[in-house]
Formats: C-alpha cells, sequence, structure tokens
C-alpha cells in the first residue's frame, strides 16, 4: 500500500504553471531523488505534500499512521534553548510518557486500592513502551548523531540563538533524524555539511528503513542513496526506476524517442499539408484532397520537446595582477578571537586553489579578511598591486526587487534590453527575470548574482560556496568557465567533484589546525 498518493496536482504563480496534472504514488521503503533545473517548483512540492502550502487543485492523501518529518530551513529555533535541548525534543512523545509515569507515582500516595492498581497498570503499560522504544538510550543516540554531523564540535550546550544559518540547519537534520519519521523529505541536506559528515549521512541513508524524497544537486551523493527518480520538468512529474545515472541515460533515450518520433510526425503532416494545397483546387482531384484533409485532421499532433535554458557564463577579465595576490605573516582572523591558527602563506597571480575543512572553522572569514571586508585580529596581510576581485557570498538575504532592478540597479549604465540578455545568459526566462527575488528559488537567486559578478572586469575571483543552490547544469557550466577564467580563483567548497580537475592547490584548514598543534607540542 502508497504510504501517500497525488493525484492531478496544478499549482502555480501568478501567470507561471509550475504542477500541471502532476500524479504520484510512494511506496513504502521507496528512495527517491526529486530532480529538475532550479525553479522547476521541487521545494515547492515538499511544501504543498506537507500540507504548508494548499495547491490550485488536486489530491493529496497521506495514508493513516504514517508519520513524516520535513527538513524545513525556514524553522525557527527557540532562543534560550541548548541544541541537547533542541536534539531530545526528537523524543517528546517519550519524554511525556517518562512525565506522566512521574505524576502516576505521587498519585499513588492517596489512592484507594483500586485506584492504585488502576494506576500500577498504567505505570506498567507506559514502562514497556519506554523500554522498547530505546528511551534509556536518548542521550547516547543524541550524542552519536551530534558527532556524526559536527554538532558536539560546536557544543550541545550552547544556546541555538547563537547559530549561524549553516549551524542551525546541521540541528534541524539531526533532530529530524533522530524522530525516525517513516517518510523523509530532505531539501538539499548536504549544502552545510562537511565531506566526512556527508560521507556520514550518505552511508546513513542508504541503510534508512523507511521511504524518503531527496532533493540535492549533489549527482554523486543523490546516486548512492536512491532507486528511484521523480523528474520535474516543463510542469510534468516523470517517473524513474534506478539511481541517477541510470535516470540519465533513460531520460535521454526517451527524449531521442520523442524527437525523433516527433520529426516523423511533423514530415508525414508537411507532405499531406502539400499535397491539400496542390490537389485541393482541381475538380479531378478535390475529393482526394478533401480525404486527405479529414486524415490530417484526425491526427493526434505531438508536442515539440521543450528544451530548458541552459547558462553561459563568462568572467570578463581585467588586466593582470602583481605576481602576489596577498602575502599574509602569522595573519590571525576572527571576530572576538582568533578562529585559525596563525597562518603565514601567500597567492600567486594564476593559483586557483579550493580552501576545504570543517564548517564554522572561519573559511568565509578568510575570504572577507583577505579582501578587506573583515579586519585581522593580528599578524600582517598584504594585498597586491592592480587587483580587481570579484566576491561571491555564500548566503544573501534577497531584496524586495525584482531579479531585472537587482542587477539594473547596479548597472545603469545598462539599457533594458542589455539587463535582460545578461539574465538570460545565466538561464533565467523572462518569467523569472520580472519575479521579485524573495520570490525566486535558491538556485535562481544564486544565477541573478552570478550575473552581477559577469558584469564586472575582474582578475582575482573569490567563491564561497557557489554550487549549493546550482542545478547540474548551471554547475557544470560554472566549472568550465572557472577553468577557463586566466586569473586567480579562491573557492571554498564542500564537493570535491567541482572542483578536483582544476584546482592548482587544496588548502585544508583542518591540517593547519594540526600542523600548529604539533608545533606547540614540541615547543
Amino acid at each position: 500500500m502508497s504510504v501517500l498518493i497525488v493525484e492531478n496536482l496544478n499549482h502555480g504563480f501568478a501567470d507561471r504553471t509550475l504542477f500541471k496534472d502532476v500524479s504520484f504514488r510512494l511506496q513504502p521503503g521507496e528512495h527517491v531523488g526529486l530532480v529538475g533545473a532550479n525553479g522547476t517548483g521541487k521545494s515547492t512540492m515538499m511544501s504543498i505534500i506537507t500540507r504548508q502550502q494548499i495547491p490550485d487543485s488536486g489530491k493529496i492523501e497521506w495514508m493513516p499512521k504514517i508519520e513524516y518529518g520535513y527538513l524545513d530551513q525556514h524553522t525557527k529555533l527557540q532562543a534560550g534553548k541548548t541544541i541537547r535541548d533542541v536534539l531530545k525534543d526528537a523524543f517528546l512523545p517519550l519524554l511525556e510518557l517518562e512525565q506522566e509515569n512521574m505524576q502516576i507515582a505521587e498519585q499513588m500516595a492517596d489512592a484507594t486500592p483500586e485506584e492504585l492498581e488502576a494506576l500500577l497498570e498504567r505505570m506498567g503499560e507506559n514502562q514497556d513502551r519506554l523500554e522498547t522504544s530505546g528511551f534509556y538510550l536518548i542521550d547516547a543516540k543524541v550524542d552519536e548523531i551530534a558527532n556524526a554531523l559536527g554538532l558536539s564540535a560546536i557544543g550541545l550546550d550552547r544556546d541555538v540563538a547563537a547559530l549561524s544559518g549553516g549551524q542551525r540547519t546541521k540541528v534541524l537534520l539531526a533532530k529530524l533524524l533522530l524522530e525516525k519519521p517513516t517518510v523523509l523529505l530532505l531539501d538539499e541536506p548536504t549544502n552545510y555539511l562537511d565531506e566526512e559528515h556527508i560521507v556520514w549521512l550518505k552511508n546513513y541513508l542508504k541503510e534508512y528503513p523507511y521511504a524518503f524524497i531527496l532533493i540535492s544537486h549533489d549527482t554523486s551523493f543523490m546516486n548512492e542513496v536512491v532507486n528511484v527518480i521523480y523528474h520535474l520538468e516543463f510542469t510534468k512529474l516523470t517517473r524513474y526506476t534506478g539511481d541517477y545515472e541510470s535516470f540519465l541515460a533513460q531520460s535521454e533515450m526517451k527524449r531521442t524517442q520523442h524527437m525523433d518520433a516527433f520529426e516523423k510526425q511533423q514530415e508525414e503532416i508537411s507532405k499531406m499539408e502539400d499535397f491539400i494545397a496542390r490537389n485541393k483546387a482541381r475538380a479531378s482531384t478535390s475529393g482526394r484532397a478533401k480525404s486527405r484533409q479529414k486524415q490530417l485532421d484526425k491526427i493526434d499532433r505531438m508536442d515539440k520537446p521543450e528544451t530548458a535554458a541552459k547558462p553561459v557564463f563568462q568572467f570578463k577579465e581585467s588586466r593582470a595582477s602583481g605576481r602576489f595576490v596577498f602575502e599574509a605573516e602569522n595573519l590571525e582572523i576572527g571576530y572576538t578571537h582568533p578562529l585559525m591558527p596563525k597562518l603565514t602563506m601567500s597567492l600567486e597571480r594564476g593559483d586557483k586553489v579550493a580552501i576545504v575543512g570543517m564548517n564554522g572553522v572561519g573559511k568565509s572569514t578568510l575570504l572577507k579578511t583577505i579582501l578587506g571586508v573583515v579586519k585581522p585580529l593580528g599578524g600582517k596581510l598584504e594585498r597586491g598591486d592592480f587587483l580587481y576581485p570579484a566576491y561571491f557570498e555564500q548566503e544573501v538575504k534577497p531584496k524586495p526587487v525584482t531579479a531585472l532592478d537587482e542587477v539594473w540597479n547596479e548597472f545603469p549604465h545598462m539599457n533594458n534590453h542589455e539587463v535582460r540578455a545578461a539574465l538570460a545568459r545565466c538561464g533565467l526566462k523572462n518569467e523569472h527575470i520580472n519575479r521579485s527575488m524573495a520570490a525566486l528559488s535558491g538556485g535562481e537567486q544564486a544565477k541573478v548574482r552570478l550575473c552581477k559578478l559577469l558584469q564586472r572586469e575582474s582578475n582575482f575571483l573569490l567563491f564561497d560556496e557557489p554550487t549549493n543552490h546550482l542545478d547540474v547544469v548551471a554547475k557544470e557550466e560554472l566549472q568550465r568557465a572557472l577553468r577557463e577564467f586566466k586569473g586567480t580563483v579562491l573557492l571554498v567548497c564542500h564537493e570535491p567533484e567541482f572542483y578536483e580537475s582544476w584546482v592548482t592547490k587544496v588548502w585544508n584548514v583542518e591540517e593547519w589546525a594540526q600542523q600548529q598543534e604539533k608545533e606547540t607540542i614540541r615547543a
């Protein structure tokens, strides 16, 4: 029996249709990857099936007693609660049972023999449920998941109000995994995870005994954990059995067959129309022309296969910088206290460097310090001559303007046509260009921000997790553009598949810390 039934789902915004007669059934134990280009409505689909949004029409039916858990990155965490408190809330029903047993124990003091017998029976039932549900292993389970996702390094007694956006997402993911619902709904769960935590999550999901639906643009991750693909494209949803690689092969074959059939039908229609045009005027052949016209009218015409907008990224290059882009000596970075050991390092013109390591150790702060946005706490930092940097920040709160105005306000010398053309080259259609930035998906917002970078001449690109929300096609195009860029690149990224083929160096911040520790011990 299906755990979730979706039938004839239709939904859109203003003049934009997201879903048209979408239907599917989620089976117990299915591990589903929900894929599609940026803006096709994947996150909206999650919001609808979790009843956070109401569709225009259609049926959403969860089977009785099915518990679903949704990784919603907009969930608010209550200030004053520690990370441990939030994680233990995953076991709230069990904690309430324990509380009920404590109340029963208090009631026993004044109970009659008959009441005492009923209270003891109720307490025994509760105790059985607590033991069979692993209540007395809660602390061990919390510690296990917290360690696996890197929360222990943050400190489980830390107030959740003090957490960064990425740390909040880790807490929400950990709580969801502790709840272990019958259906997991995960929207880009790897965005803020380090490589080792992604590996752990991958192994966890492989063995997950229940169903889940996963949105992820990390195709190697998805390929290893899913056995069904739901492909959202041009308002339709198509189901494919198999992993992500199997889906690519099947969808390409389907597209080729559709195109071949469409072209064959178009050729047949063209011949019939030509025959009718040549023969309808002559009395001797008009009967045959009318007969052919009737045949033509009965043809069920195929739609031409649609093609998604493919972005083209080309960075404008300024004059070359000096030999050294920057040189640092005993550099200390941070806000109130150093986040890393003292750094003595340099970056030369033409270097392409990936900065890797755990979240929260200061990779983003290092980029901002190199740019001069954040002042160093100590040491020396000298930037080179003739530097024209361009910076892609990890997360930016969208302004209440359209995508068109977002770019135009920054480049007022461009005309309307030029701005639209620039956005179109980044894979954004007219329907995206005229929408508010806040109404765009994370990937669409990232493309708008990339569009602004592409209008600037630069020789030093700094990217902080640029792949987080980009779809597969956009990631591949960005990878190509960065490979061909002749200037210097400094990149923070948790996807080795994205950078390994083109960077010249990898800086591992954890290795820096370990090296510092060894030197301290030797001293």
